[in-house]
């Protein structure tokens, strides 16, 4: 459930906007913040607020990487699979990943802190290879940088957190 200080932000700036409906990625973002993705519930409660019906809502959500309709981990992981990173080494990253945290692309590793998901391009291009974790850029990445990037999130040294 959203906060009553983000309920009353997101309808502050409905009130604002001729077409409420353009603030529905910036809703599902606060719900997915609240929830930790975008659960079924979650999409009712934005959809009644926005005055969609859930499938318009799941439409849009469907549509963007960084929305997630499943449970994902405390840090989600993008490893870019642009193809500058993929000139620079993207696969290696991407298999590194998943080789170091025990788990295929899409799964939640076993302590629940780690997410790996590919995207298209995350605009990094000046350091591939790159990934972003919870929206933060890292790059250009090795197996060594990688190692301590992980190390310092499993121990609280680093807590990256986009400018949402």
């Amino acid at each position: 459930m959203l906060s009553k200080e983000t309920l009353e932000l997101l309808r502050q700036k409905m009130a604002e906007t001729d077409h409420p409906r353009e603030l529905a990625v910036e809703v599902m973002f606060a719900l997915q913040k609240a929830y930790g993705y975008l659960s079924d519930e979650a999409l009712q409660e934005g959809a009644d607020l926005l005055g969609l019906t859930p499938l318009e809502l799941e439409e849009i959500a469907i549509f963007y990487d960084f929305i997630y309709r499943e449970p994902v981990g405390k840090y989600v992981i993008h490893a870019c699979d642009g193809v500058v990173c993929w000139m620079f080494g993207e696969e290696s990253v991407m298999a590194y990943l998943c080789r170091k945290l025990g788990v295929r692309v899409g799964e939640i590793t076993s302590d629940t802190l780690f997410t790996i998901l590919p995207s298209a391009c995350i605009g990094y291009c000046d350091h591939a290879p790159a990934m972003l974790v919870n929206g933060v850029p890292y790059g250009p990445l090795t197996p060594e940088i990688i190692d301590q990037i992980l190390r310092k999130l499993k121990t609280g040294q680093e807590t990256p957190v986009a400018d949402r």
